[in-house]
């Protein structure tokens, strides 16, 4: 069964091709990707020296 429905939702892995594999599979799909590395971050998620990697993913219904 699909996922059909989402709001807003951050998840911290450690293997995000395998993550977007899997939301992939239940039906999203992947709107872009980007890496972010800026004091600013670090201050918006509460760590110092962050460097992400950010996947964006759509439901569905958009």
């Amino acid at each position: 069964m699909p996922l059909k429905r989402m709001h807003n939702v951050l998840i911290v892995i450690y293997d995000l091709e395998a993550v977007k594999a899997f939301f992939i599979a239940l039906g999203l799909t992947l709107e872009g990707q980007t890496t972010v590395e800026e004091p600013e971050v670090g201050t918006l998620i509460g760590l110092g020296n962050v460097r992400a990697t950010l996947a964006m993913l759509r439901t569905p219904d958009g």
